[in-house]
């Protein structure tokens, strides 16, 4: 920057005057020393002149100069060395007032040019401040280069709402606040200012959205570029600049991409006519270029689709469908997108013709599959991916009794699954959620599920649900009713078969079509007197018959049963007969053919055979009907009973509320009634089925960790309004923080629930129950404590027996269940039951549940 300076004058006015004080000063030093050179002198003043001017060689100049002027004086007055001293003292004190007067008018300048110096300083930092107030406004900032490898200086500021940074190296960094586009562009700019002095103008856009000037310009050997924050009206034409670029830009890139599809596009303009066409559009109407198609008006929808989208469309709900056309004189389904604008309309078809016939292909198939699966008798049932039916067959309706009303309301599959539990048709389980979430699990599931379900009104069912790729799942509900019972029975003859044969007294041998034997029991061998090893698997009839003729060799014998055995008739009649062996045993023996030709022979000791058969038919019918009439019981109960209570309850409950209208008194207490009698009618079947299951040895503890603080708290809630029909108080003593157990907790909240109504039964009215609660070591330990009658001590062991109600001394009469379910459970438990009672001191029954015996990663544990 060059600053020029007012009010200093040039070097050469300056010189000038210099020469013009020196000269004035040598005239006036001239006629000083003529005056003091014509005053007369006192010898005393000789002898300092002389000293003084013995020391400098001005005195020769000064006699020089004077000597004509001061020679006719000096001679009358002084001698000629007296006048050499005199001359050099004169010159010594001329050139020292010479000096003095030089040097005080020399500082005087020099003064008077600092003042100058000083006063054209101080104008000059006042310009600068100036100028550096104007660059350093907060709207613009200056970036210079004072050459190639020069550092820059940056000057001035921008505003802060910008984002420009603050600091001069962060400034710099243009991609950390600038978007990148234009921080490469302009670092591309600024590089080709100071390498090739070409000047820019050039509108960025920041981080934050902000618009500034960027002007780039060499003056002087450097390089200046400056940022200009805009006012409101130019950054705005900035912004709209920018704006027009980028969609510019946009249509371009979007036209070149639509020209690149091979679907039609078009846009029209307000009028309806064709503006704008792709390349497509243009083959589709048989035009050579998508600008011909345009000129000439080549539409490919007719006028009434046309017209149609025109009706329809509108620009905040574009038209959306599938309208049929003909393209190169073929029938065409395009899906058209059509939407509106204020200056027009833009669309585009999709060609979905083989969709279409893929659709119609899949409706065909779909309905001929329908058909084909409503007359398989396997219940089929289809859901798609939100769960909700789609597809069932007349088996599936069949199966589980469902109105064709609801299966057409398209129900959810979880809420089919709660309409076949409340009616009873599904198995049941002791958390229905857990198996109903994992049953429906099936719908994220990449695996085909496959699942047993024994139903309540003993069907078996392999359930087979498969998910669908594109959502959904189909479930095969087979019938295996008849297949498992057919299996078990088959399964149950063969064990029952090898372990009869194995205990029979009776000998039995089978043979082979080739006449080697297959199989024979002990008492065979035992009989005929032979080993084992004799009559080993695949050893031929022959080597039989030599190993049995020390015990028989007549030819009604062995020779007899080898023919037989190894005969080719079609038809082999089954013989029997009596032999008597060398022995002296009596052998009723028989024959009889078996089904893939083989043949099986039966011995007999005749002495035993009549009561071992009555024996063991007599056993196997008693077990038979026994099996029989246990499974006839727990069915019967379990459905028979226990479905019309729950819905003599479920309608009970119904005529107490206020849907079905009012009551009167006496209905009111008679519905009461009813709905205590079947609630403890309820009971008194759950009890019989849970001692039922006991006693079957098929009762399972599901052993979960079990919080005993909560498992009381929900004891109590459960128990109250029984504590209150009894007007008795319940109280709980136990410790705080009781930790867990590892038990079955369903089992443990039935026993402590049992307990407590027992003693609410017996406890007078006004008393209080005692529950008292303890951990000792790894048990737990709990007491039930009630003020009632007490029990003799003759009857205390006979409390636990079943149907064993107490003579009929509490309150309310039952079946007597409720302490042999109690000691039931605790044994399962693996714990044990005592009672300590005496006639008027109340009675006090006790538990104790070993907390820790259980595995705890066993769920459930089948009791003996």
């Amino acid at each position: 920057m060059t600053v020029h300076m007012q009010g200093q004058p040039s070097g050469e006015t300056q010189n000038d005057g210099d020469e013009d004080r020196r000269a004035r000063a040598r005239n006036g030093l001239g006629t000083l020393l003529k005056k003091a050179l014509c005053k007369p002198l006192s010898r005393r003043h000789t002898p300092v002149l002389r000293a003084f001017l013995s020391g400098t060689t001005l005195s020769g100049l000064a006699a020089s100069a004077h000597a004509q002027q001061a020679e006719p004086v000096a001679a009358r007055l002084f001698s000629s060395t007296e006048m050499a001293t005199f001359s050099l003292v004169l010159g010594v004190l001329s050139a020292t007032l010479l000096s003095t007067v030089w040097f005080i008018r020399q500082r005087g300048n020099m003064e008077t040019e600092a003042r100058e110096i000083r006063s054209a300083l101080s104008d000059a930092n006042h310009r600068i401040s100036k100028y550096e107030a104007l660059i350093a406004d907060k709207n613009r900032r200056i970036v210079i280069w004072d050459g190639a490898e020069s550092k820059p200086e940056i000057l001035g500021a921008l505003p802060p709402e910008t984002g420009a940074p603050a600091g001069n190296s962060d400034f710099l960094a243009f991609g950390r606040w600038l978007r990148s586009g234009f921080a490469a562009d302009l670092e591309k700019a600024v590089e080709t200012l100071r390498t090739d002095a070409r000047s820019f103008d050039m509108v960025v856009e920041t981080l934050r959205d902000e618009v500034l000037e960027v002007q780039g310009r060499v003056s002087g050997g450097r390089a200046f570029v400056r940022f200009i924050a805009l006012n409101n009206l130019r950054a705005e034409l900035a912004e709209l600049k920018i704006e027009r670029e980028r969609l510019q830009t946009s249509i371009s890139i979007f036209q070149e991409l639509l020209d690149s599809i091979e679907q039609p596009v078009w846009q029209r303009g307000p009028d309806g006519q064709l503006t704008w066409v792709n390349h497509a559009y243009g083959q589709a109407v048989d035009a050579d270029t998508p600008q011909t198609a345009v000129r000439e008006g080549r539409e490919i929808l007719s006028t009434v689709t046309r017209e149609k989208i025109r009706a329809s469309a509108m620009p905040e709900s574009p038209f959306q469908g599938t309208v049929s056309t003909v393209v190169r004189g073929n029938r065409t389904f395009y899906d058209v997108v059509d939407v509106k604008t204020a200056n027009g309309s833009a669309g585009m078809a999709i060609d979905v013709s083989a969709v279409e016939a893929v659709r119609e292909e899949l409706k065909r198939t779909l309905r001929a599959h329908a058909e084909t699966l409503d007359h398989l008798g396997t219940p089929v049932a289809i859901f798609d991916g939100e769960r909700r039916l789609q597809f069932y067959n007349q088996a599936f309706m069949q199966l589980w009794e469902l109105d064709m009303a609801f299966l057409e309301s398209a129900p959810d599959n979880n809420e089919l699954f709660d309409r076949l539990r409340s009616a009873g048709k599904v198995p049941e389980q002791l958390n229905w959620k857990s198996w109903k979430e994992n049953a429906l699990s099936v719908y994220r599931s990449l695996d085909t599920k496959t699942d047993l379900w024994h139903l309540p009104n003993g069907q078996t069912l392999r359930v087979i649900a498969t998910a669908h790729p594109q959502g959904g799942a189909t479930w095969v509900f087979e019938n295996l009713t008849e297949q498992v019972d057919l299996e078990t029975r088959y399964n149950t003859l063969v064990r029952v078969q090898g372990e009869t044969i194995d205990h029979l007294t009776e000998g039995v041998a089978v043979f082979g079509p080739d006449g080697r034997i297959r199989l024979s029991n002990p008492a065979f061998r035992a009989l005929w007197g032979i080993t084992e090893e004799q009559a080993k698997p695949a050893t031929h009839i022959r080597a039989i018959e030599t190993a049995c003729a020390p015990s028989y060799d007549r030819p009604d014998g062995w020779r007899r049963f080898g023919g037989m055995i190894t005969s080719f008739d079609d038809e082999r009649p089954s013989i029997d007969g009596t032999l008597e062996l060398h022995s002296g045993l009596v052998l009723d023996y028989a024959v009889i053919p078996l089904p893939n030709a083989q043949t099986m022979l039966t011995f007999v000791n005749i002495t035993d055979s009549v009561r071992a058969e009555r024996a063991l038919k007599e056993k196997n019918e008693a077990l038979r009907k026994a099996d029989e009439l246990k499974n006839d019981f727990v069915q019967h109960v379990s459905y028979e009973l226990r479905s019309p209570l729950t819905n003599i309850i479920g309608f009970t409950d119904l005529l107490k509320t206020q849907g079905v209208g009012p009551l009167n008194e006496r209905q009111s207490e008679y519905v009461d009634h009813i709905s205590t009698s079947s609630a403890l009618l309820l009971t008194i079947v759950n009890d019989i089925l849970d001692l039922a299951t006991v006693d079957a040895g098929i009762m399972q503890l599901n052993y979960q960790t079990t919080d005993l603080d909560d498992l009381l708290d929900d004891v109590a809630m459960q128990i109250a309004d029984r504590l209150q029909e009894a007007a008795v108080t319940l109280e709980i003593l136990a410790p705080a923080h009781l930790g867990s157990i590892v038990a079955d907790p369903q089992r443990l909240k039935q026993i402590l629930l049992k307990l407590l109504s027992n003693a609410a039964n017996f406890a007078p009215e006004g008393s209080v129950i005692s529950l008292t609660c303890q951990r000792e070591d790894e048990d737990f330990v709990f007491s039930v404590a009630d003020k009632g009658p007490g029990i003799p001590e003759e009857m205390i062991k006979a409390v636990f027996n079943r149907f064993n109600s107490g003579a009929g001394s509490g309150k309310r009469s039952g079946a007597g269940l409720g302490l042999s379910i109690v000691e039931s459970f605790v044994s399962l438990h693996g714990g044990k039951v005592s009672i300590d009672s005496a006639p008027g001191e109340g009675t006090t029954v006790h538990c104790r549940i070993p907390g820790g015996a259980a595995d705890p990663e066993a769920r459930s544990v089948a009791a003996e």
